[in-house]
């Protein structure tokens, strides 16, 4: 038996008011379905992950190049396509399924770990907050006072044994609008756990204004040119007659990437990661290098925001290779090529680097940090 993690990203976006719709917009620098998608990754406790989409939208998820992700079509109604979701895995023999709202990007990992201890006993496992706000309700021109210490505002993602879920889904009509409801709708015992204040959902386009917690770091490199070494640059293998001299490949642009990042997630620098005293980083590809910085930097709880990269050179002049450098990083870094800029830059023959004696790389990287 497995779990399967299904986001749910097939909505209209109408009240969104924008060209690009909602789960595609950037939000803290990237689109906002990747904050879900990547949080799940990193997780690694779902042996599938669905994304639901607008069939209207397939140009804008295409552009993203998610790996390892099951995307399907969803239907007229909310719950319509969580049907579908749940249907497409029918076959998968799987236990328990989590599902999510893509508008909701700031939910935590502890989370994911309370509702997933939560469901050993029990089918149904929701997140909610309590309002602090006095609660009336409105019926024709009657006023009413509620109770506010019995209201609860839900929030996703939403717990689940898999196999009830799909007997109740059933109903796919418009008034269902969170997947609990199918529960309470039968009579059957829901269990709510504590939900978090900064799991807010994303409306309109204003909510993506709000407050950031992106942190920055800046990273230098420069390597000597030589004869009879091999030239590398964001990990493409750059034809030369000349190459970096270095402990390990000498790729100036990687080793700019992992400093900034490393100092942006406070952790230090990539002498003391990698020391060039240490026999086995001798030659080692800085590819290598850099997967294992971004998959410590995941496990601290940190995601990639942008990177920003000045390539100083007077040859080989790197307009040519840009589209490869940044292609090449934005898989090693699990991050899109929209959220990569790289410029290449030289000294007007001034100096080492003006001589063709040497490559020198700057980098300054944003991340984010989540819980």
């Amino acid at each position: 038996m497995s779990n399967c993690f299904i986001i749910l990203a097939g909505g209209e976006s109408k009240r969104f008011n924008s060209k690009t719709p909602k789960p595609y917009s950037l939000y803290k620098g990237k689109p906002l379905i990747l904050h879900s998608i990547d949080k799940v990754k990193v997780y690694e406790k779902f042996s599938k992950i669905i994304v639901v989409i607008n069939k209207k939208h397939k140009n804008f998820i295409k552009t993203l190049k998610i790996k390892d992700i099951k995307i399907i079509d969803g239907g007229k109604t909310r719950a319509e396509s969580a049907y579908r979701a749940l249907k497409s895995i029918k076959k998968d023999k799987i236990k328990n399924v989590m599902i999510h709202d893509a508008a909701r990007p700031n939910f935590s990992l502890n989370l994911l770990d309370r509702l997933t201890k939560k469901l050993k006993s029990n089918e149904c496992v929701i997140p909610a907050i309590q309002t602090n706000d006095s609660v009336k309700e409105k019926t024709s021109n009657k006023v009413l006072n509620l109770n506010r210490a019995n209201i609860y505002l839900t929030q996703t993602p939403q717990a689940f044994n898999y196999k009830r879920l799909y007997e109740l889904q059933s109903d796919k009509n418009s008034h269902i609008t969170d997947d609990s409801s199918l529960f309470i709708r039968a009579g059957n015992k829901i269990k709510i756990i504590k939900g978090e204040i900064d799991n807010n959902k994303i409306t309109i386009n204003s909510d993506m204004k709000i407050r950031n917690s992106t942190k920055y770091g800046i990273g230098f490199d420069i390597h000597r040119l030589v004869r009879n070494k091999k030239l590398y640059l964001g990990g493409i293998k750059i034809p030369s007659t000349l190459g970096t001299l270095g402990h390990s490949d000498g790729d100036p642009v990687l080793h700019a990437i992992i400093d900034a990042i490393l100092g942006a997630c406070n952790m230090g620098d990539i002498g003391e990661k990698f020391s060039d005293k240490n026999k086995k980083f001798k030659n080692i590809r800085s590819t290598i290098l850099l997967t294992k910085i971004i998959n410590q930097t995941k496990k601290n709880g940190f995601l990639i925001n942008n990177i920003d990269i000045n390539i100083i050179t007077q040859k080989p002049k790197i307009q040519k290779y840009k589209k490869q450098i940044i292609n090449c990083i934005s898989k090693l870094c699990n991050i899109s090529p929209s959220q990569i800029n790289i410029k290449g830059k030289t000294t007007e023959k001034l100096g080492v680097i003006g001589k063709e004696k040497a490559i020198a790389c700057e980098v300054i990287a944003s991340v984010i940090k989540y819980d």
